[in-house]
């Protein structure tokens, strides 16, 4: 028998990558300031986010779950989230075009506050400190008063990603997303490179579709999809105090929601059966994630899986496979067999980031090409099983970075330091997503379309 769930049954459960404050009386009226706020999402928006996850479990759409490493709190202007939502969309719409299918568009955004580590402490020159979790947490400063784990930033965090979520709803909706501006949606530095070319022109025959649906009767005024976009927020649900906070009992649907975002999910660290985290999330009626990185047993997998999704509902939970490039053809195709044969209902996401982390010229970094094999190593592994290869998860941005090497605009070691600005993980920048996307709708079409592609190779 399943054991009672409430949002505080995770209390009662052991729990990893937890912050030790030292002010537990502030932590506690922290947490009951939070609950009297209200919700950032709403669960009609969760549910209609969970069918479209379904859509992408069973090969009617894509999806493309992007955004920061780590958002920060110096960093809360309009225009970094702008470029961001911009060339997500942009992404978005090289996929929807270029492989013919709907795009499910989920922003790393507007909570992705907190960040596991993977030690308690950090040491510099001598000097050993409380790691830095996340601005939700502490702060990013080598310094004792800045590590120190502040309730108080809670209060912020929520602020900020309240602001954040209504500059996006304005953006989806507001008349930023119409396809008619698509050619408008332009970065400078993109322009450098071989991807923005391959964009104009895909720009320019979406400007000659939509100019014949328009001599249809089809436009921005009698048709919103062409005017609008669905856009969904997620973060990983590590700081249990901040999200029962914001859970929510839904009087329409007599569930209860997290509503901090429209979709959590439990990172590789945090995904024991028996842990907190699982608990927790076990419980919402959000659809949610969970990170499968390589150490991943077929075993406790499937077993979390009917722990996180008992009625094995489709679009409920999102497997995101994190291997690394080495280790994708080995350990992935077994946990695809395992999760088939055992009847269990997942979205399969890719993470090609997390596990192509390297350092180079002092700075931590990942390679295009290595990202490129892993993502390549996923859809050969799904095609092999006979399995839905879902969509991606990818650590990106709209400014012009260089936290990761290669890709169109050719990065090496030496260029990191021109303006690696991540707090956390190196993140691709709007040229490599954009090439990045690219690169998917040529794959995705070919697996879609593999008589059309054959035979116009013939010709």
């Amino acid at each position: 028998m399943a054991r009672a769930w409430s949002p505080q049954s995770w209390r009662d459960m052991p729990i990893r990558q937890v912050p030790d404050y030292p002010d537990m009386s502030a932590l506690t009226a922290m947490e009951k300031k939070l609950a009297s706020f209200p919700p950032l999402v709403f669960a009609g928006e969760c549910e209609r986010l969970k069918a479209a996850l379904a859509e992408a479990g069973q090969g009617r759409a894509f999806v493309l779950q992007g955004g920061d490493c780590a958002e920060s709190f110096g960093d809360f202007r309009a225009d970094p989230i702008r470029d961001s939502f911009r060339v997500l969309l942009q992404m978005a719409v090289i996929l929807t075009f270029g492989a013919t299918v709907p795009v499910v568009k989920l922003g790393r955004m507007a909570g992705q506050f907190a960040k596991p580590r993977s030690s308690d402490t950090e040491t510099v020159d001598g000097v050993t400190l409380p790691s830095y979790r996340g601005d939700i947490i502490n702060g990013p400063e080598f310094s004792a008063e800045a590590r120190i784990p502040d309730p108080s930033r809670m209060e912020f965090a929520y602020m900020q990603s309240a602001g954040t979520l209504n500059l996006l709803r304005a953006f989806a909706t507001g008349g930023f997303a119409d396809l008619h501006e698509v050619h408008k949606w332009n970065l400078d530095f993109v322009g450098k490179s071989d991807a923005w070319a391959q964009y104009q022109g895909l720009a320019h025959r979406i400007e000659e579709t939509l100019s014949f649906m328009a001599a249809c009767g089809m436009n921005s005024e009698n048709a919103p999809q062409i005017r609008e976009t669905a856009f969904y927020t997620s973060h990983e649900s590590l700081l249990l105090p901040y999200e029962e906070a914001l859970t929510r009992m839904s009087s329409t649907h007599n569930k209860h929601y997290a509503c901090s975002a429209h979709f959590l999910w439990i990172g590789d660290r945090t995904r024991q059966l028996d842990g907190a985290h699982v608990e927790f999330l076990r419980g919402v009626a959000n659809p949610i994630g969970m990170k499968v990185g390589p150490t991943t047993e077929a075993e406790d997998l499937i077993a979390i899986t009917e722990r996180l999704n008992p009625n094995n509902e489709m679009g409920r939970l999102t497997l995101i496979t994190r291997m690394g490039a080495a280790k994708v053809a080995e350990k992935l195709p077994p946990l695809l067999r395992a999760v088939r044969d055992a009847g269990r209902n997942v979205v399969w996401l890719c993470d090609p980031m997390h596990g192509n982390t390297t350092t180079q010229a002092g700075y931590k970094t990942r390679n295009f090409d290595a990202i490129l094999d892993e993502v390549k190593g996923f859809f050969d592994a799904h095609e092999e099983a006979g399995t839905i290869a879902g969509g991606v998860h990818v650590e990106m941005t709209g400014q012009d970075v260089t936290e990761c090497t290669g890709g169109a605009n050719r990065l090496t070691a030496a260029d990191l330091s021109a303006n690696y600005a991540t707090t956390c993980d190196p993140r691709l920048n709007a040229a490599q997503s954009l090439e990045l996307a690219f690169r998917l709708a040529e794959g995705l079409k070919a697996r879609r379309h593999p008589p059309i592609v054959a035979a116009r190779a013939a010709e």
